[in-house]
């Protein structure tokens, strides 16, 4: 099962940009979306039924805002939409679907870019979140947690870890949350596979050679928790893929041995 994480920054933006054509190369069994900044209804879905995609969505009650979505093709056991926490199901950040044993949970974290009450926002949503997260793996052991999670871990994770050292996304306070939860028995993914740097998963748009240059930030995860790590198959980041200021990741999980 390859499972793709992707935040394409308005799925009409990238509608426009080629992104059926993407799908139509199968890239995965999966495909989990943030930021859509759409319903469903502003979207032609039969262009994704063709293809063969069971679509679900969760769009936040301000229109053209967040927003996640899920399309695939291995029809899920059951899909839960949010997670409880109200300020969050309010910006529609949170989508979880199970498959067999395996909890799978898309979710747009928050950014804080935007002003000091946006930060303040986001530290209460990751710390409501963990402890809902905490809860829930005494329910479902297995857990896929994808996502744009806003937040460069490591000074591996960022180009310029000086420069953006006062930066939201790369706080002490947020890179001391990620440690904390990935402590928890979270297993980052892409990091079992590859300990290189230089590999990032978002470019700021402000100039355009940023990303040409290599310029960015890997704040796109896919996490798993400890009874998933020997299904680990791959995982890695689809940087050449270019319908957003992200690009797409995947995981592989294996059946179960």
């Amino acid at each position: 099962m390859r499972i793709i994480s992707y935040n394409v920054n308005g799925i009409r933006a990238a509608l426009k940009k080629g992104f059926i054509d993407w799908l139509k190369t199968n890239p995965a069994d999966i495909i989990c979306l943030q930021e859509t900044k759409a319903t469903q209804g502003d979207v032609d879905v039969k262009l994704l039924e063709d293809l063969g995609f069971h679509h679900h969505w969760f769009s936040a009650q301000k229109k053209g805002y967040s927003g996640v979505a899920v399309f695939t093709k291995i029809k899920p056991d059951n899909v839960c939409i949010g997670c409880g926490i109200e300020s969050s199901d309010n910006e529609g950040r949170v989508i979880q679907l199970d498959f067999g044993d395996i909890r799978l949970i898309n979710a747009y974290f928050p950014s804080g870019t935007s002003g000091d009450e946006r930060q303040a926002f986001k530290y209460v949503w990751l710390d409501e979140f963990h402890t809902y997260l905490t809860k829930l793996k005494k329910k479902f052991p297995k857990i896929i947690l994808v996502g744009d999670y806003n937040i460069a871990h490591n000074e591996i994770d960022i180009h310029d870890p000086k420069g953006n050292k006062n930066s939201s996304g790369f706080l002490p306070q947020e890179r001391e949350w990620m440690t904390k939860f990935l402590a928890s028995g979270w297993i980052d993914t892409f990091r079992e596979f590859h300990k290189e740097p230089h590999r990032y998963s978002w470019w700021s748009q402000r100039f355009p050679t940023v990303r040409l240059n290599n310029k960015g930030w890997r704040i796109d995860y896919i996490t798993v928790t400890e009874p998933l790590k020997k299904q680990l198959k791959d995982a890695d980041i689809f940087h050449d893929v270019k319908h957003s200021d992200h690009c797409p990741i995947y995981v592989e999980i294996a059946p179960k041995p």
